[in-house]
């Protein structure tokens, strides 16, 4: 089901990674990005002159190495700002992207989704699960998220039982989210630690 048959969402809504960015044009009307800070935009962004942009840099880690910042609150409320931005605003098709597609991009769409339907978590990552099967959401970002809309802690325990379903699901994600040093973040009996090559999810 879309989120707009969840009644979540009054507009289409999609997922991706900056490769993807060209399998999307056509009726995108807003786009919010998410890359590392530095990195060029995105050749991508060429597939659709019309959409309004809102783009922003921080990284996709969830723990501190001493060298890159995590997430932080102003980067969530930015975030946030932007669905406030959506909600008086005539949009069709919001289409959310950073590096992969996994991570931050999917942390930004349940933070809109979230904003706007408290207490539906549990619906809010069916949805997710429907829009991008292999997601992973950037747990630091939906923790800020969870804080800033007064949720109680829901939207953290929805999002732990949606990476334990993704673990169990997609062996794949398991080896992903391993080889960037997320390994934590798995279910106990997938956890192992990789080594962390600084490449976004």
């Amino acid at each position: 089901m879309s989120v707009v048959e969840r009644g979540l969402l009054p507009f289409r809504l999609s997922i991706c990674g900056i490769a993807e960015l060209e399998q999307f044009a056509g009726d995108v009307t807003h786009i919010l990005g998410i890359l590392d800070p530095g990195t060029p935009q995105p050749d991508g962004y060429v597939h659709h002159p019309q959409a309004l942009r809102d783009e922003f840099r921080f990284y996709d880690i969830v723990a501190d190495d001493g060298s890159r910042t995590m997430p932080t609150e102003a980067d969530v409320a930015a975030i946030l700002k932007v669905g406030e931005k959506l909600a008086a605003q005539p949009v069709r098709h919001l289409l959310v992207h950073c590096f992969a597609g996994v991570s931050r991009s999917t942390a930004s769409a349940v933070a809109l989704m979230a904003q706007r339907n408290p207490g539906r978590a549990a619906d809010i990552f069916a949805a997710l699960g429907d829009i991008r099967p292999r997601a992973w959401p950037n747990t630091v970002m939906i923790g800020h998220a969870d804080r800033m809309l007064g949720l109680g802690g829901t939207l953290v325990e929805a999002l732990r039982l949606h990476h334990i379903a993704t673990a169990h699901r997609y062996p794949e994600v398991r080896t992903l989210i391993s080889s960037v040093g997320r390994g934590h973040e798995l279910p106990a009996e997938y956890a192992a630690e990789g080594p962390d090559p600084h490449e976004p999810v």
